[in-house]
């Protein structure tokens, strides 16, 4: 009896303070609904300047880039051709390296755009947006609560230990675009690191769509628990299935391993894990996250296709994707992509430039050895702590991988951002730690003292850059397939263009930093970045299509109109996947000289009398040929195009 009457009172007190929020929601002025609508709007066009800046500017306008790229194009053309989704193949030969959802993503481009560039490009475009977008939303939901609450509830006391300037800034209403959705939309996308890959149609992008989007999701359900537990909300506790945000995590997991494999769902689960036992609410989130649900969703999924493809090709799949392609390429080095221990932090610096400078500053803001305070945070300002985690577990597991590249650590590239703009964040609102807090302990959100040490590092890192642009022709001289491309990128004037353009944010830069107008140096640093972009990167890229590929592109023409029925194409010397593509006939390559005169030599009723032969001029020499025994059909940049009898091998 004692209990049912606590019970009715404890229900009694819930309902008057619902009647009580209600009547205050109610006596609330409301916002006119044009300024709710002005700032959706205008974060809307922000994320589509971003997103066409980046991503789709341009997209389809350049060709295929061998090696990777028209490998991965090509699987998904023969997809659409053959009808066979479950086995990728390239030039009439299994492809295991990845799994098909990037060639899946291809093929209905292809579909809807045709057999082109843009295809080819536009899931990794799209992804990259995704990412972007679902960053700017859970930096908009991340409000940092916590830490708001302790500064309001302060008073007074926070005028002692903050000048007034200060005090001044974090009462001013700031511009839209220095708030923190937009800082860090900006810094996600405008990168050198995910420009590259979201404008790449390979695999690399669609894994860091999938599983960065997933740990975002996982952090949104991770603070919608909080605010289902203060409302005192029960039913998802009750039920059998994680909340809706969870449940984004394990359907982005299940994609993310369609995507590039067991990586998909082994480097998330060492972040959160790691996450939950550093804040040591991990038997909490794994009854919150209804692990065994999870796991049916993404069985469910992604299981299918793997039982399906080592079906139809038994153990020859299981050896090379899962032996060579995922556990060697983490024990050993495979295709010689070998790089020291302090390999990654190179790529960081300079795939994250030039918010890479900020790092190590952002890093050190979260205070992640003050474990105690961080357990006693409201999960909604947990964010920075766990984008550490979340770029800590990354770095530190491909770093301990012996076969390196610099995709591999794209993932962490969203982490950083959002340190970065974590950082940034305090740096707008006036945050700076005061020198004169001689005995006040510092706040695990404060700003380190070596910031005035950045910025100036800032501004010596853009002009060694700018150097670097200045004088990068004399270091382009190492591809055979242009040799010209020195002279040409030098005779374009955009090197002039893009080391002017860093000298003049370098500058730029130092004169905020004189007149410490802090807040504007990130303004400097992303129009300097865009500017360079437009300016200089992307006409960049059309020059070194024009001595790279292009001259393949109408090789591959030319062939496709001079090839007789039954004659071979046969590719001496190098490996240009791209042939293959814009041919769509099969090739065949071969790097030694020796082993296509015994190739020719030994074959057995050939088709034709003739073969079409491939290769730069020295080759051909190297085969014995001399000019009046071959026809000469044509010669672009570094290679020559011929019609070769077969007995001129013999």
């Amino acid at each position: 009896m004692r209990a049912k009457i606590l019970n009715l009172k404890s229900q009694e007190v819930s309902v008057k303070e619902v009647i009580k929020n209600l009547s205050e929601f109610r006596n609330r002025p409301s916002a006119k609904p044009s300024k709710r609508l002005a700032p959706l709007l205008l974060s809307i066009l922000w994320l589509c300047a971003i997103a066409s800046v980046a991503f789709l500017w341009n997209l389809g306008n350049i060709g295929l880039v061998d090696e990777t790229e028209p490998l991965f194009a090509e699987a998904a053309r023969q997809m659409t051709v053959t009808g066979d989704f479950i086995t990728p193949y390239f030039n009439g030969e299994t492809r295991f390296d990845k799994p098909p959802l990037i060639y899946w993503l291809m093929a209905v481009a292809y579909r809807t755009l045709g057999v082109n560039e843009w295809a080819v490009r536009l899931p990794s475009a799209l992804c990259a947006i995704g990412l972007t977008c679902l960053g700017f939303y859970t930096l908009s939901k991340s409000k940092e609560e916590g830490t708001r609450k302790e500064e309001e509830g302060r008073g007074n006391e926070e005028g002692k230990f903050f000048p007034t300037q200060n005090s001044q800034l974090k009462t001013r209403r700031l511009p839209l675009f220095f708030s923190t959705p937009w800082i860090g939309a900006a810094l996600i996308a405008l990168n050198p690191q995910t420009i590259a890959w979201g404008r790449t149609g390979v695999s690399d992008m669609l894994l860091v769509g999938c599983m960065c989007s997933a740990l975002l999701a996982f952090f949104l359900g991770y603070t919608l628990e909080e605010q289902r537990e203060k409302a005192e909300f029960s039913p998802v506790s009750a039920s059998r299935f994680p909340n809706k945000w969870y449940l984004t995590f394990y359907v982005l997991i299940a994609l993310a391993i369609l995507a590039k494999g067991p990586v998909g769902i082994v480097v998330p689960a060492l972040i959160v894990g790691s996450f939950g036992l550093y804040l040591g609410n991990f038997r909490q989130l794994w009854r919150e996250m209804r692990p065994v649900s999870g796991i049916l969703i993404i069985l469910a999924i992604a299981l299918p296709w793997y039982i399906l493809v080592i079906l139809a090709n038994g153990q020859t799949y299981i050896d090379s994707f899962f032996g060579y392609h995922n556990f060697q390429r983490f024990t050993g080095v495979v295709n010689k992509h070998s790089a020291p221990w302090y390999f990654y932090f190179f790529v960081v610096l300079v795939g994250f430039a030039p918010w890479s400078i900020y790092l190590p500053v952002a890093i050190a803001r979260t205070r992640f050895w003050q474990r105690s305070y961080w357990r006693r945070q409201p999960r909604s300002a947990q964010l920075g702590l766990f984008a550490l985690f979340w770029f800590g577990c990354i770095f530190g597991f491909f770093t301990i991988a012996v076969t390196k590249l610099p995709s591999y650590v794209l993932p962490l590239i969203p982490a950083a951002a959002i340190l970065v703009t974590l950082l940034w964040r305090d740096i707008i609102a006036g945050n700076e730690p005061d020198n004169r807090r001689i005995k006040l302990e510092k706040k695990p959100n404060s700003l380190p003292r070596g910031l005035l040490a950045t910025y100036i590092f800032n501004v010596v890192f853009l002009l060694i850059i700018a150097g670097a642009t200045f004088y990068c022709y004399n270091w382009l001289g190492d591809d055979p397939a242009m040799p010209n491309f020195p002279q040409a990128i030098q005779q374009s004037g955009l090197l002039i263009v893009g080391g002017t353009i860093w000298i003049t944010t370098a500058v730029a830069i130092a004169l905020l930093l004189g007149k410490r107008q802090q807040r504007w140096i990130l303004v400097a640093n992303l129009i300097g970045l865009v500017a360079f972009i437009i300016f200089g990167l992307t006409p960049a890229y059309k020059v070194v299509d024009i001595n790279r590929q292009l001259p393949l592109r109408q090789l591959a023409q030319v062939a496709v109109q001079q090839k007789l029925p039954g004659e071979e194409f046969i590719m001496v010397g190098f490996w240009k996947p791209s042939l293959v593509f814009y041919t769509q006939e099969p090739v065949t390559y071969y790097r030694a000289v020796t082993k296509v005169i015994d190739y020719i030599k030994e074959s057995k009723n050939p088709t034709s009398p003739s073969i079409l032969l491939l290769g730069y001029p020295e080759k051909f020499v190297q085969l014995g040929l001399q000019p009046n025994q071959y026809q000469l059909l044509d010669s672009r940049g570094a290679y020559q195009l011929a019609r070769v009898p077969r007995t001129a091998f013999r």
